[in-house]
């Protein structure tokens, strides 16, 4: 290894002690979510991470329909599969 590449691998890990980086600009006491804890907490409820490409035209119909009806969007997904696999 060279000793530029050992310098970058000792920067590394002095960020990495140094704990999460500042917040974006607007957060100001916003604490990010920690991924590891969303997983779980969504793992005990069930949910599956499942990615699908939909059109452009589509993906907007499904935002105005959820800010809509107050929902998030995975709420609104799950309930408009549902009733059409049961139709």
């Amino acid at each position: 290894m060279k000793r530029t590449d050992l310098a970058k691998a000792d920067a590394k890990k002095l960020q990495h002690q140094q704990g999460p980086r500042a917040l974006p600009s607007g957060t100001a006491g916003a604490q990010l979510p920690d991924r590891r804890e969303q997983r779980e907490r969504d793992r005990a409820l069930g949910l599956v991470p499942f990615a699908v490409k939909l059109n452009g035209d589509l993906v907007k119909q499904l935002q105005a329909l959820a800010q809509e009806r107050g929902v998030d969007m995975n709420a609104l997904v799950a309930e408009v599969l549902q009733k059409g696999l049961a139709a």
